[in-house]
This record gives structure tokens, C-alpha cells and sequence, in this order.
């Protein structure tokens, strides 16, 4: 076969050998190379190894670019042109059912540590001895919308983690959210019905502000914490890198000696937990629908891993007792106060899937996939999810989900199980059932070892559809979450619902969720109700139990966050040719300290600096990206430099937009004159030598080293990389320039928050 010298074959082939590198320097550094990666690498094949085309039973293919025909002009021979056949059936089933809830995901591959020996409370594997690293799937996910919708609506996310442990796979299957709508599983198909898009319509995509959804919660009173926490920052997650993960219910740790106490499961951040602002949110659903799926990508792929830390609140039977509430009821938090979090591991996930499909896609989670050492409680949500979790992926996936190569243990899995559709395992020998002697009694039963043994849990009672009288308070914890709130998270809950509620055609509806509020807040009632044209709340009628605490910080996002890191943080550097030497100091000390810099011009071309000698290529152009795209802007000085960016709308509106949406700002030298041109009341630096801070915005005159070229950048450079080369970002923002340091620090508080009322009034 001669060569293809053509301007795609040449393309082609340089793509494929990339594409080969990449994933051979991945081997050999063994990027996330553990012993489930090694599994699917089995299953594996590359794509473009230039290999002969053939149909899927591999009969090599001589044409797809023309069907066969009687007479070029004739009708086609679908009887006899089987390779048209093989390819538009496969293509006419090439996709499952999609997931009903969490339709929407993105998922990577990992591993967990353990940081100590938690053998005294739990014989799972994964918490065995300290240090000891467990291979693992995680899979983020929005829960309203469809497979198309956009990742920054105000929704709920899916958190779900797939260990594959040396006693089979362990499916934590939980929310960045710690409670829930409902309190049984019976109300899940009418808590989903009511939220998804109303059916006559199918609108609206991907968001609850529509009259079903506030119909069903308004008449479903233990919803009311749930709506608290939907209607918070909580739901619009700046990355997927910056959300929490929670179990929801209540589990049960079990050692070897048959000793239980209760768990609560969290996973947290170690970038912190940080949220998009309500506009920023809209824009960004708007410009980049897969924000988050693409955020995540790109992190992972340059090396800056994700992780969180595994937390445990564990608690004895008798301890949960004397709570003014129900631990099975996962609409229910235990306080941090009355049961701290003990972190006891982290997740690092360092590989991006090679295929979505058949990764993040066929990835099947279950509840109820636990191994010994994690056992469920009788939390009745929790005990509906241990059917229909797995029933689900019967339908969707199929009965031998299980055996795809994603969901498959990494230990061995034996049993009796033969047959069912695309079954993909051969089993020797006549015995299929137990019983048996034929087998030698193979495979055995482990009821001396590690075998799996339900905690001997003693029960008493009637049948009964009833539910418990422990379950009956539905408004107190709502209440304790307000109150833990900080005043910008509580104006950010009323915003929420009035926008939600404005949305409400129907008049009784608003008037219920009011009077439902008017239980947890007066204040934020009465606020609700005179915003959306509804009647003023009387007199609550709920009566109130204190919660062990009046406020609880870890509950708040701004309450709770240390803001000691601005790792993975995309900070837009606005340059124009002519910029002088304080941008490299600034990229050297943001790449130290773990940040990405991101340089924004008006060309893609190399942009030169003020000598004409040292030049920096652009990430991004002013007009093909978006102030929401970054967390903070910088604005080097250099007069050229300045004139050219008065002049450009697009930077000018970025920058304006940046401040709008609470962005740290930092604006140096000859710089300061664009943030005077957009007339934002700020204080800003006028004086030589001058550092001034005011609402998050930075400003300075004099600084850089002043030598230009490529002398100058590289000094600068190393200056900058020096100073943010620390692990503490104290030390780091303490051993940079005086701008440099204030920067860094207003980067890390991710929002300036105490701008907002100003910001507000910004039209962009």
C-alpha cells in the first residue's frame, strides 16, 4: 500500500503518533497506574495505530464512502452490503438509556490512602493500615438536567466513588449536599417527577423554578431543610475540584470482633469548597455549558490532581440516642459540635478516562455495594436506594453490568451466576449451583474468614406503614442552617427563592412556600413574600427543638474555609505589546504557588514587551474568551501596553465583568489607568511606590524589577517562582513584593464578598 502524502494523511499520521506518545509517556511514568488501570489496559486498544479498517467481525473493508449500488445510479443492495449493514446498526444502538437523575457526569480514576490503622472500628480494606492506597472511580454528576445540559445551573451534585478493594467494590453513592428532599424512598418517584421538566412541555431544562417542583415541596414539609441548602452557594460549585461529598445517611462500621458504631461519611476539598455568584453562574451555562466537565479535564490532564480528604463521624447507638433527632433520617446533619469529623484518608484522582462511553458512561454506582466492615442502617431512604439502585442498572446497562470492564472488581468474583444478556465470562465445568459435591463444593462459602456477616442488629415491632414520631421535626435543622449562615449566604437564599418563586405562575403555591419558610426565618419570609407579590406570613406555627447548638460554622461555606491556597486557580494576565517586567514576577510567583496564569491578548501571536526582546505566547484572545472562565485578572503596566487595552472593548468588559462577579483584581503601574477608565469606586494607588487593597482589588505603582528582555523576564520569573514556591501561602504572600503578597491573598479568599452590594450596580 503506498504511503498517504496527502496534506490529511500526513496530519493523520503525525495525530497518531502524538496520540501514541502521550499515552506511552503516561506508561512509562505510570500516571495513575494502579491495579484497576492496569485491569482495563487488557481491555484497551488504540484507536489510531494505523491498523486496517474492518467491519466488527473483521473482514477488512475496502470502501464507507459509497453504499453498494446497482449502476452508480441505482438503488442500493442493503441485502448484500453487509459493511453498510454492520455500521448503521451498530450506530442505531450505539447509546443506552440515559440515567433518569444524574444523567449528566464526568469521571476520572484514582486512588485512596489511608492516613492511619482504623482497624479498632472498621475491618474494610480500604482503612487496613496507614498508607495502605486503594484504586478508585469517581463520578460527578448535575441531577435535574439531561446528558445536554449545561454544568453551572443550580442543581444538586452527584458524588460517587467506586473502590475496588481486595474484598470486591465499595460504592459510596452520595451528594455535595448532606441531606435530602424525603425522608422514605416510596416519595422518590414523585420527589423526581415533580423536579424534572414539567411533562406536558418538557420545560424547564435543568433547574427546579417551575410549579411542579414548588407544588410537591410545599405540600412535602420535610423537604424544607433540603430547599435551604438547594437554594444556597452550595448548589453552584465553582469546579467540581471545589465541592464536597456526602453520604447522605447514616452507615454502619463493623469490626473484627463484631463491635458496630454508627458513621457519617465526608469527603472534603483540600482546594476548599468555593462558589460561582448567581450571574456568573447564568453567563457561564450561556458561553461554556461544559465548564465543569472541561475544568476538570484540564486539570487533571496538566497535573494539578484533585483531592479530598476523607472524613468520619462516628458515634456509638447510644450516643445517637440522646440527639434532639433521628440519625435515619437523611434529612437530618449531625452538628460538628456534637460529633466532630475525624479525617482519616484522602482521594487523589490523577487520571483522566481514555474513553467516556465505556468509562464514565457504563460506570455503574449501588449503595448497596459494600464490603465487610460498611453496612447500611435502617434509614428508610437509604433502604429503597438498596433496590433500585441496582435495578436501575439492570435496565440501563444490563444484567451483567457488573462484568464491563469499569465495573468489574479487581479481586476475583465467583459464584453461580451463569447466563443473562451479553454475558462475557466462560465458566469450565458441568456445577452451577450450591450446594454441590460434583465441584468439591466449589466455590466455597467463607463463613469462617472475611466472609461478608450482617451486624446481628436486634428489631422489634409491627408491620406498619407508618413512620416514626423521631421523624416529625422538619423545621428546626432548617433553621439552624439559616442561622449558621453568613449575612452574604443568607441574602444569596433570598435571591435564590425569589428568583425560583417569581417563576411560580400559580398564586396558592407561592403563598404555601412562604407560610413553609415563615417556620424556619420570619425575616427571610417576609422579605420572600413582599419580593413576589405574596401575602405577609403570620405567626409561624411550627414549634422549634434546639439542635444541641444555635450556630454551626462548618455548615457555612464563607464561615468555614481557611482560604490558605490558590492551587488550580485561573488568574487572566492582560497583556498587550509593550507590558513591562511586572507581569513575569507575576507569572513566576503564581505558577510557585500553584496557580495557572492565563495571558489574554487581542492576537494569538507572541505578544512582545516593552524592549521589543522577550515575548510571551497567549493562552486566549480577548475575544474568543470570557471573564468567567478565570478567578482573578491581573493588569501589568507599560504605556504602550495600557493604550492598547483603553482601546479594547473586550478586555475592558472582561475586567469589568471580573469585578461584577467579585473577582480579585490586581492593576500595576501605568495599569492602574484601566480600572480609571471603567470608574469603579475604589480606592486606588496614586502615589509613588504606593500598595493600596480596597474591596479585593490591588493596586500599585512602581514595582517590577524594571529590566526588560529576556534578562529581565527571566529575573522576574525566578523572583516570582522563589516567592511562591512555599507550601504555606502566608510565608509565600510574606516573602513576594507587598503587591504581590495582597494579590495572592485576595485570590485565596476566591470572592470579595464585601464588594458585592457595590458590584451589584455594575452594568456589564
Amino acid at each position: 500500500m503506498s504511503a498517504d502524502l496527502s496534506t490529511q494523511g500526513v496530519g493523520r499520521t503525525v495525530a497518531n503518533a502524538a496520540a501514541q506518545a502521550v499515552q506511552g509517556v503516561k506508561s512509562t511514568l505510570g500516571l495513575g497506574n494502579t491495579p484497576k488501570i492496569q485491569q482495563l489496559e487488557k481491555d484497551a486498544i488504540i484507536a489510531n495505530d494505523n491498523m486496517t479498517f474492518t467491519t466488527s467481525i473483521g473482514c477488512p473493508v475496502y470502501t464507507v464512502d459509497n453504499s453498494l449500488k446497482a449502476g452508480e445510479r441505482g438503488p442500493s443492495l442493503l441485502a448484500e452490503d453487509f459493511v453498510q449493514r454492520d455500521r448503521m446498526a451498530h450506530f442505531d444502538r450505539e447509546r443506552i438509556p440515559e440515567r433518569v437523575v444524574h444523567a449528566r457526569g464526568s469521571g476520572a480514576h484514582g486512588y485512596f490512602e489511608a492516613y492511619e490503622d482504623l482497624s479498632d472500628i472498621t475491618r474494610a480494606v480500604p482503612f487496613s493500615a496507614k498508607g495502605k492506597q486503594t484504586p478508585l472511580f469517581v463520578r460527578f454528576s448535575t441531577v435535574q438536567g439531561s446528558k445536554g445540559s449545561a454544568d453551572t445551573v443550580r442543581d444538586v451534585r452527584g458524588f460517587s466513588v467506586k473502590m475496588y478493594t481486595e474484598e470486591g467494590n465499595w460504592d459510596f453513592v452520595g451528594n455535595n449536599i448532606p441531606v435530602f428532599f424525603i425522608q422514605d424512598a416510596i416519595k422518590f418517584p414523585d420527589l423526581v417527577h415533580a423536579l424534572k421538566p414539567e411533562p406536558h412541555n418538557e420545560i424547564p431544562q435543568g433547574q427546579t423554578a417551575h410549579d411542579n417542583f414548588w407544588d410537591f415541596v410545599s405540600l412535602t414539609p420535610e423537604s424544607t431543610h433540603m430547599l435551604m441548602w438547594i437554594m444556597s452557594d452550595r448548589t453552584l460549585p465553582r469546579s467540581l475540584r471545589m465541592m464536597n461529598g456526602f453520604g447522605v445517611h447514616t452507615f454502619r462500621l463493623v469490626n473484627a470482633n463484631g463491635v458496630s458504631q454508627f458513621v457519617k461519611f465526608h469527603w472534603r476539598p483540600k482546594v476548599g469548597v468555593h462558589s460561582l455568584v448567581w450571574d456568573e453562574a447564568l453567563k457561564t451555562a450561556g458561553r461554556d455549558p461544559d465548564f465543569h466537565r472541561r475544568d476538570f479535564f484540564m486539570a487533571i490532564e496538566s497535573g494539578d490532581f484533585p483531592e479530598w480528604e476523607l472524613g468520619l463521624q462516628v458515634f456509638s447507638e447510644e450516643t445517637a440516642a440522646t440527639f434532639p433527632f433521628d440519625v435515619l433520617d437523611a434529612t437530618k446533619v449531625i452538628p460538628e459540635e456534637l460529633v466532630p469529623v475525624r479525617y482519616v484518608g484522602k482521594m487523589v484522582l490523577n487520571r483522566n478516562v481514555d474513553e467516556f462511553f465505556p468509562e464514565t458512561e457504563q460506570s455503574a454506582f449501588h449503595p448497596g455495594a459494600l464490603i465487610p466492615g460498611i453496612q447500611a442502617s435502617n434509614d428508610p431512604l437509604l433502604q429503597g436506594r438498596l433496590f433500585s439502585y441496582t435495578d436501575t442498572q439492570f435496565h440501563r446497562v444490563g444484567v451483567n453490568y457488573q462484568q464491563l470492564p469499569i465495573n468489574r472488581p479487581v479481586c476475583p468474583a465467583r459464584n453461580h451466576q451463569r447466563g443473562g444478556a451479553m454475558q462475557g465470562k466462560i465458566v469450565k465445568g458441568q456445577v452451577n449451583y450450591e450446594p454441590n459435591s460434583l465441584g468439591g463444593g466449589c466455590p466455597m462459602m467463607n463463613r469462617g474468614g472475611n466472609g461478608f456477616k450482617h451486624y446481628p442488629e436486634q428489631v422489634s415491632g409491627h408491620k406498619t406503614q407508618e413512620r416514626s414520631s423521631t421523624f416529625s421535626d422538619h423545621f428546626s435543622q432548617a433553621k439552624l442552617f439559616f442561622d449558621s449562615m453568613s449575612a452574604t449566604e443568607q441574602k444569596h437564599i433570598q435571591d435564590a427563592f425569589t428568583f425560583e418563586l417569581s417563576k411560580v405562575t400559580t398564586v396558592g403555591i407561592q403563598q404555601r412556600v412562604v407560610d413553609q419558610l415563615n417556620n424556619v426565618d420570619q425575616t427571610l419570609a417576609g422579605a420572600i413574600a413582599y419580593r413576589i407579590g405574596a401575602n405577609a406570613p403570620a405567626k409561624p406555627t411550627a414549634v422549634l427543638k434546639s439542635m444541641g447548638v444555635a450556630q454551626s460554622p462548618p455548615l457555612s461555606i464563607i464561615r468555614s474555609q481557611k482560604y490558605d491556597t490558590i492551587r488550580g486557580r485561573m488568574v487572566a494576565v492582560l497583556l498587550m505589546p509593550g507590558y513591562d517586567s511586572s507581569a513575569a514576577e507575576l507569572i513566576g510567583a503564581l505558577t510557585g504557588a500553584g496557580a495557572i496564569p492565563c495571558v489574554i491578548s487581542a492576537t494569538p501571536a507572541p505578544v512582545p514587551d516593552a524592549s521589543g526582546s522577550a515575548t510571551t505566547t497567549p493562552s486566549f484572545t480577548f475575544f474568543s474568551s470570557s471573564s468567567t472562565q478565570f478567578d482573578a485578572f491581573f493588569v501589568p503596566g507599560g504605556r504602550k501596553a495600557v493604550d492598547a487595552l483603553l482601546d479594547d472593548a473586550s478586555a475592558l468588559v472582561q475586567l469589568a465583568e471580573g469585578f461584577k462577579h467579585l473577582k480579585a483584581i490586581c492593576a500595576v503601574n501605568e495599569g492602574v489607568e484601566v480600572l480609571r477608565r471603567l470608574a469603579l469606586p475604589l480606592n486606588i494607588a496614586n502615589a509613588p511606590s504606593a500598595v493600596v487593597e480596597d474591596l479585593g482589588v490591588v493596586t500599585a505603582l512602581g514595582v517590577g524589577s524594571g529590566v526588560g528582555g529576556k534578562t529581565g523576564k527571566a529575573l522576574g520569573t525566578a523572583a516570582g517562582m522563589a516567592a511562591g514556591a512555599i507550601k504555606s501561602l502566608d510565608v509565600a504572600a510574606a516573602d513576594s513584593s507587598e503587591w504581590l503578597g495582597k494579590f495572592m491573598h485576595s485570590i485565596a479568599k476566591h470572592k470579595a464578598w464585601e464588594r458585592e452590594p457595590m458590584a451589584l450596580k455594575v452594568v456589564c
